[in-house]
């Protein structure tokens, strides 16, 4: 019997990966083709597995103090809306909110959106 879709296990557990600064696990959660995107912009910032692994190996996993806490979930079918307080970044502390759609084969789009 296959276990119901849980949108909010892919974001928790690419969460979980990306405070452990593990890469592998962390794109394991996204589908091939994600699309990330940074509101209000209507351009996406990213495209694709690779881009995005190669994002977070060059800007954020090497960072010995990256930790990112979750203060809100929110879940809406297959988008999770996550609230979160990021540290050891630059510009840190930052609040931001990351918007999942959610497919059950990993993550297909997120939106980030800054306090600022």
């Amino acid at each position: 019997m296959t276990p119901p879709f849980d949108p909010a296990a892919f974001a928790q557990r690419q969460l979980d990966a990306y405070n452990a600064r593990d890469l592998e696990r962390f794109v394991a959660e996204y589908c091939d083709e994600v699309v990330v995107y940074r509101l209000p912009g209507a351009e996406p910032i990213l495209q694709g597995k690779a881009q995005l692994a190669e994002h977070y190996a060059k800007n954020r996993f090497h960072l010995p103090e990256l930790h990112a806490k979750l203060v809100n979930r929110m879940v809406f079918g297959n988008k999770v809306i996550d609230q979160e307080f990021v540290t050891g970044v630059p510009g840190a502390p930052m609040e931001v909110a990351a918007i999942y759609e959610v497919t059950p084969a990993g993550i297909s789009k997120v939106w980030f959106v800054g306090a600022t």
